[in-house]
């Protein structure tokens, strides 16, 4: 056991590739036609799954308790650019969504999360009306998604509005898993790698990796992640396990690519004032100036807690629980930060937020810019997802959030305009001018 005093300071591969869409005949404004989907299907028995595959709760305050109405407030979302326009950034852009919609199955395995939800607002079929309305009003370059497990469903839809498609499946006895589609008339798929955490003892999570490349300003390479972190909040060394073992195969993509540079979305699960953000915008974290359990900062998120209302909220095994010191294993130092003799946690890459970057009112964000709040339900209001960027780009606009007081009289999410649980978070990005344009010399010597 590893005591520290300042521990107290604080299955299967499944890759779906939908055919290439054919412009309808109606004209630009209206949807894509597409060809029946072709589907990759991979079973990978090597123990490195990375390969590549071709194409609980006591009753709430009063306000919470309130029953979504026709009265609820409209969700409204507005475009906010960033306050400085860079002169060294080019005029090669993309934009990114990050949406974590809420698994079917979840939504109701897990009912006592959303008892303040209408049924007909928690159902799959109007869901997914909603979260494809969303998309199709951002109408984003790369959509990254978590929680999928309708994944042919949404690809049909998406594949009429010209996206192509690529799927990863939790392993374990879950259905869902994350999924990424990409406009096929803009960009070009280099090379795509799909992450089974559970073949590095880290849980049955996973993630993807896909290298882009512009279709219309050549040579502009980039790397997209898409990552859901372990939800556990007491498992802390887990999740560390996990974004460190991303960042760590991303970087290697990007050197593989030119140094392309990279974009990491997904739901971190972990807030803005935890470790696991300082780690991820820093760089570096010693682990033994923290409890492992209280890593994340997802403990101190329920909404009475949040918005001030006193209530009880502890059990008696949470309070003694509380009393106990809680050091760290060896194996969870290994897990942590890949060795267990050394107490520092790294990662090779400088790494900033969008949302943190380009700024937003006070009612949308906190003191250091993040959003207030990109995911509500009984037992949960704060900020779990991000899209964290490498040096190479620069966000030029980000889509806010809502504030906090309209979330509080929606009552929950999902709601009449909101699909799932989460907001999504979409980011404009643009080239600085001194990244590397023409890596095909590279790219071309692999």
């Amino acid at each position: 056991m590893r005591c520290d005093a300042s521990s107290w300071l604080c299955g299967r591969h499944v890759s779906v590739t939908t055919a290439a869409p054919t412009r309808s005949a109606t004209g630009p404004s209206s949807f894509f036609l597409c060809s029946k989907p072709t589907i990759f299907c991979c079973t990978d028995a090597s123990k490195d799954s990375s390969s590549t595959c071709s194409n609980t709760a006591r009753p709430l305050y009063k306000p919470l308790e309130r029953r979504q109405s026709s009265h609820a407030p409209d969700v409204v979302r507005h475009w906010i650019q960033t306050d400085n326009q860079q002169p060294l950034s080019s005029q090669d852009r993309f934009t990114v969504a990050s949406y974590n919609i809420l698994g079917d199955r979840n939504a109701f395995a897990h009912r006592d999360m959303y008892r303040n939800v209408p049924s007909r607002y928690l159902k799959w079929d109007h869901r997914k009306r909603v979260i494809c309305d969303e998309l199709v009003q951002w109408n984003p370059d790369i959509i990254c998604l978590q929680e999928v497990d309708k994944y042919f469903e949404l690809s049909e839809i998406l594949a009429k509005m010209g996206y192509l498609g690529s799927y990863k499946r939790r392993t374990g006895d879950t259905v869902d898993g994350c999924a990424i589609f990409w406009k096929a008339d803009n960009f070009q798929l280099l090379e795509e790698h799909s992450i089974e955490f559970k073949g590095y003892g880290l849980r049955d999570n996973v993630a993807q990796l896909s290298v882009f490349e512009m279709q219309k300003a050549e040579s502009r390479r980039f790397v997209i992640g898409n990552i859901h972190v372990l939800y556990n909040p007491s498992r802390g060394e887990v999740k560390l396990g996990q974004i460190r073992f991303l960042i760590s195969r991303a970087q290697i993509l990007s050197e593989k690519w030119g140094n392309a540079p990279i974009v990491l979305c997904g739901d971190f699960n972990c807030t803005p004032q935890s470790a696991i953000y300082k780690f991820l915008s820093t760089s570096e974290l010693n682990i033994m100036s923290y409890d492992r359990r209280e890593l994340s900062g997802q403990r101190d998120c329920h909404p009475a807690q949040v918005l001030g209302v006193k209530q009880e909220i502890s059990s008696p095994l949470t309070l003694i629980d509380g009393l106990l010191k809680h050091c760290w294993t060896d194996e969870e130092v290994r897990v942590a930060t890949g060795d267990a003799e050394s107490n520092l946690v790294v990662h090779p890459l400088k790494l900033n937020s969008s949302y943190a970057t380009v700024r937003g009112s006070t009612r949308t964000r906190g003191s250091n810019g993040e959003p207030l709040a990109t995911s509500y339900h009984s037992k949960f209001l704060g900020t779990v997802d991000y899209l964290w960027y490498s040096d190479g780009l620069v966000p030029t606009g980000v889509i806010d959030t809502v504030p906090v007081d309209i979330l509080q009289r929606i009552g929950s999410l999902p709601c009449k305009k909101v699909g799932s649980d989460h907001l999504a978070l979409v980011s404009e990005f643009a080239f600085t001018l001194d990244t590397n344009g023409d890596n095909k010399t590279a790219a071309s010597s692999i």
